[in-house]
């Protein structure tokens, strides 16, 4: 375990809080192996995790349209721009493990341009770094686009949405100094079997 603090902030003890949190981060941890860190570092917030966790999971976690593998792609392509570590590495070892590509994260965060993707990703990825860096001058155009890649009205929100709500968890996670875990160095880097 590394000595370096997990934040900057103070860290809230799991037991002390609501029950509805706790739960939560407890199936994660019991799916992971480890409480993430951003958890640790926002638990002294209740109200403001409970909210983060909630609309996290709307993004992330709804049926239909993007990949699951699709959308943790965006993560790591607009953390990446925004200079986030905790984001790259929690989401691109999330990222490996969906895409069952132990080599996708790694390009796409150092630079998602020159990247093994697909036509359609790399439209993805133009759109959640111009949300990420320049929403301003987003326009018709952009989203032309993107439904010429093959993209519904429904996806653009979503590439928008996720880019958007992860430019705020990068600055929350850079704010705070938020490490992250030294598990998730490790996370999907072995190829992983061809489903059956």
């Amino acid at each position: 375990m590394s000595d370096h603090p997990i934040s900057s902030f103070p860290l809230a003890d799991l037991a002390d809080l609501p029950e509805d949190l706790r739960g939560r981060i407890t199936l994660i941890s019991d799916k992971s192996g480890f409480v993430p860190n951003v958890f640790l570092a926002m638990a002294h917030r209740p109200e403001e995790l409970r909210a983060f966790m909630d609309y996290h999971d709307a993004l992330m976690e709804r049926p239909g349209g993007l990949t699951k593998a699709e959308r943790e792609m965006i993560v790591v392509a607009t953390s990446a721009e925004n200079s986030c570590q905790y984001c790259v590495v929690a989401h691109g070892a999330i990222l490996r493990i969906r895409a069952r590509n132990p080599l996708i994260a790694d390009q796409v965060a150092v630079n998602w341009r020159k990247a093994d993707l697909t036509p359609r990703e790399r439209a993805m990825l133009a759109y959640a770094v111009k949300i990420a860096l320049q929403a301003q001058e987003v326009g018709p155009e952009d989203h032309a686009a993107l439904a010429a890649a093959g993209f519904t009205q429904d996806e653009i929100w979503d590439i928008g949405a996720i880019s958007a709500f992860f430019g705020m968890s990068n600055r929350i996670a850079n704010m705070a100094s938020v490490r992250p875990n030294e598990a998730f160095y490790l996370m999907g880097r072995s190829p992983l079997p061809a489903k059956a």
